[in-house]
């Protein structure tokens, strides 16, 4: 299993015959700067957490072009069938379900956090409730994917039901968990074999390293791998 990440929360997983994206916020992230189209090549598989611009991001250009199945809550799957994508390629789903992808499962857990998407006239488009997403495959680690949230007691749950070795964690403070509630989820809640840090150093209102999360995974640090924007790694 490959994965790549792009900055933010936009990761790229490459398994067997599965190209998944995650999140995909590229043409207009900073911290990536390059566009979609080599991000996408040969995706089959767009995954969404919620509802925010910094996360729907090249969303409906990636499906269209590629053909890729959809996978995220109803609301959203209906929203951007609304901006152009294709219904035939919509997998939705919501909390407590497991939907099958083809070469990998995807469920749905909570995350503490907000979505919608505004309409240009001052107001929002509700987009249903944030979401975790555990991808589970065959001969490879489970990956928690773990959106924008805080820290919340159920992610216990979460590990026990799901038992996932890689967490896609985010650390950037402000709009999700910061460095030490990121510890404290990691360290209290789950048995990552890796931790991947991420949604930091996007904005300047986030956090800008990763440094303050090592230091506050303690005796557990050596599981964090803090990857390189664009340069896949193999779990």
């Amino acid at each position: 299993m490959k994965l790549t990440w792009f900055g933010h929360s936009a990761f790229r997983i490459d398994h067997g015959d599965a190209h998944i994206l995650i999140d995909p916020f590229l043409s207009d992230n900073p911290s990536w700067g390059g566009g979609w189209e080599a991000a996408a090549d040969g995706a089959t598989h767009v995954l969404l957490t919620h509802g925010h611009a910094d996360h729907i991001g090249d969303s409906v250009a990636i499906l269209n072009a590629s053909g890729a199945m959809l996978v995220a809550n109803f609301e959203i799957c209906r929203y951007l069938v609304g901006q152009g994508a294709d219904e035939a390629s919509i997998n939705p789903g919501n909390f407590g379900g497991t939907v099958d992808c083809g070469p990998f499962r995807t469920s749905f857990v909570r995350a503490e956090h907000s979505s919608s998407m505004p309409t240009g006239d001052g107001q929002n488009v509700y987009l249903g409730n944030p979401g975790g997403l555990v991808l589970a495959f065959d001969g490879a680690p489970t990956v928690y994917h773990m959106g924008d949230t805080d820290i919340f007691s159920d992610m216990a749950l979460i590990d026990e039901f799901h038992r996932p070795q890689v967490g896609l964690v985010p650390i950037g403070d402000r709009f999700t968990m910061g460095a030490s509630a990121a510890a404290l989820a990691c360290r209290r809640y789950f048995n990552f074999t890796t931790v991947i840090p991420c949604h930091y150093g996007t904005f300047p209102l986030l956090d800008q390293t990763a440094d303050a999360f090592l230091e506050a995974m303690e005796g557990d640090a050596e599981t964090v791998t803090v990857p390189e924007i664009g340069k896949p790694i193999t779990l």
